[in-house]
């Protein structure tokens, strides 16, 4: 089984856009790694928009 290109895209999409990672730096983190920075990043803007 692959991992679906449009979520992988949509994570990519949403790192590059918070961290201005290059898109091939961000396709060559390993698929859990991928996701504890998409995780990370939603903490982080729930975290700053409570605090609005």
């Amino acid at each position: 089984m692959t991992y679906p290109q449009d979520r992988l895209g949509e994570e990519v999409g949403y790192i590059a856009y918070h961290f201005h990672w290059p898109r091939d730096d961000i396709l060559g983190l390993p698929h859990h790694e991928r996701l504890g920075w998409v995780r990370e990043i939603n903490r982080i803007n729930t975290r700053l928009n409570k605090e609005r």
